[in-house]
């Protein structure tokens, strides 16, 4: 329901301003991301393997907020940016960069605490409360890097490079822990009934979860520092491009 109402506003917007066809096939790959991990097989699997679940919080946590980012503009936002301006001047220190950084990893290795995680797995209230805190950690994050509104707090130079490096290395880490644990640590698959799923033991179940973790921080690391170094030379081209005409 809120995907559907999200989608109508956003597109209504979107004809409004005539955005480009691009920045409209983001923000709808980011809805469908968003049916694929809460309604689609993966949630159910996800409750039978470590590994597809792990496959769902990585949507949710990045590729979602990620193409949802990429799919406004200053012009699609025009309506919010006052409120988001005052937003971010009342929130303080919670407005910082460091503070994405650390509830984005505490958000990681909290849920990822054996108790933790098997209990959001046995309770459904919880397990809700898991998906709406990967998604707020994971758009907070993002929006500090690719938010198309200029923040008071805006990375600048080395910047990006150093709240990525910080990010996505500690949970990297994370990825190689579970990887080559010398056991299963999850009770809530060992205890699940008949054999194990997929002709998978658990332990080995974990490795494969904890090699996507890893793997995903990586490559989602590479791309992004490329993207934003594509965009900070283009932008550094166009203030060329004004002075010139303002000293002519």
């Amino acid at each position: 329901m809120l995907v559907a109402a999200l989608t109508f506003v956003y597109v209504r917007r979107w004809r409004e301003v005539d955005a480009s066809a691009g920045r409209l096939v983001s923000f709808l790959g980011a809805m469908a991301l968003v049916v694929i991990a809460l309604c689609s097989p993966v949630d159910r699997l996800g409750e039978q393997l470590f590994f597809m679940h792990m496959v769902q919080h990585l949507l949710l946590l990045d590729l979602v907020p990620i193409l949802v980012l990429l799919g406004l503009t200053k012009v699609l936002l025009r309506p919010l940016t006052r409120r988001l301006v005052r937003l971010e001047r009342a929130a303080g220190p919670l407005a910082h960069p460091v503070f994405a950084i650390a509830l984005y990893v505490a958000t990681m290795a909290l849920w990822h605490v054996p108790a933790m995680y098997d209990a959001a797995l046995e309770h459904p209230v919880l397990h809700v409360l898991e998906h709406i805190s990967f998604g707020l950690a994971g758009g907070l994050y993002w929006w500090h890097l690719l938010s198309p509104i200029r923040a008071r707090r805006r990375l600048g130079g080395m910047g990006p490079v150093v709240y990525m490096l910080g990010t996505k290395v500690l949970v990297g880490l994370l990825g190689i822990l579970l990887t080559f644990a010398p056991e299963a640590i999850y009770d809530f698959y060992e205890r699940q009934p008949g054999p194990y799923p997929a002709h998978l033991s658990p332990g080995t179940d974990q490795a494969v979860g904890g090699l996507i973790m890893a793997l995903e921080q990586s490559i989602v690391m590479g791309i992004a520092l490329v993207f934003l170094f594509v965009r900070a030379l283009g932008e550094s081209d166009r203030e060329d491009e004004r002075a010139e005409r303002y000293a002519s």
